[in-house]
């Protein structure tokens, strides 16, 4: 159902079974997906593209201009993907000319009073609780969860399957498959209940485990536990998915025990 008082645009493109609240803003431009329901006093901005069976709570902004000074009104735009929730107040701003495009992925869910800025992608099955905040061009991976009042500075990436502790402050890029907790923000185990829960075999944790004593328990530098890790770990998909992940990051990750 679609309100009377919801102020659509006439060059939005709407779904199937799409609810629209009371006061609710469509902009022009905007591709809302089926089954989805928009709330009370939810503003979508032009270029947006929101997926299949999502819901936008009331307060919630998508797709307005960026915060960023070089941004030159560039066509960009905001890409939100299917079966995602964004809850109340949640600021989602669209690209800048460094990616032309904001995206969050597939299930996911954005808690009240998160901010993602322009240019950050979102992968699939993300949770950032309240009042996260994202600056831009920030890379979350797959499967991340961060929990509440957590800010990332621009340019880091959030490595697949990684869990980040409540009120986290983080300056370097996270690895894959860790929890990361306290100040400044550091390693503190491999996310073994959140791999167990998501069906990883039993040797395959044991193998990132022991990849990741030698980075960051055994007092290498990152150089040296690189070489180590090649040299004592079998070669497989996940440790070269984490090496591969440290040798890209040119600003370095965070720190071990």
């Amino acid at each position: 159902m679609i309100s009377n008082l919801a102020n659509i645009s006439s060059k939005a493109n709407i779904g199937k079974n799409v609810t629209i609240d009371a006061f609710a803003s469509i902009h022009q431009d905007v591709e809302i997906g089926d089954n989805c329901h928009i709330h009370s006093n939810a503003v979508i901005y032009p270029d947006t593209i929101i997926g299949k069976d999502c819901k936008i709570f009331p307060g919630a902004v998508i797709g307005i201009i960026n915060q960023d000074l070089k941004y030159n009104g560039e066509k960009s735009n905001t890409v939100i993907g299917n079966n995602t929730t964004i809850r109340e107040y949640a600021t989602i701003h669209k690209g800048t000319a460094d990616r032309m495009t904001t995206k969050v992925g597939n299930n996911c869910l954005i808690m009240c009073y998160t901010h993602v800025g322009h240019d950050c992608v979102i992968g699939n099955n993300v949770i950032i609780a309240n009042n996260g905040s994202l600056a831009g061009h920030i890379t979350v991976q797959d499967f991340v969860i961060i929990e509440g009042v957590v800010s990332a500075q621009q340019f880091v990436t959030i490595g697949a399957h990684s869990f980040v502790a409540g009120a986290s402050l983080v300056r370097k890029s996270i690895p894959p498959y860790i929890r990361v907790a306290r100040e400044p923000l550091q390693f503190i185990g491999v996310n073994t209940i959140g791999l167990s829960r998501r069906g990883f075999d039993k040797e395959i944790i044991k193998q990132i485990e022991d990849i990741y004593r030698i980075i960051f328990v055994r007092g290498h530098n990152i150089s040296n536990a690189i070489e180590v890790v090649e040299n004592e770990i079998p070669d497989s998909t996940y440790r070269n998915e984490i090496l591969d992940f440290i040798k890209n990051q040119k600003e370095g990750i965070v720190k071990g025990i």
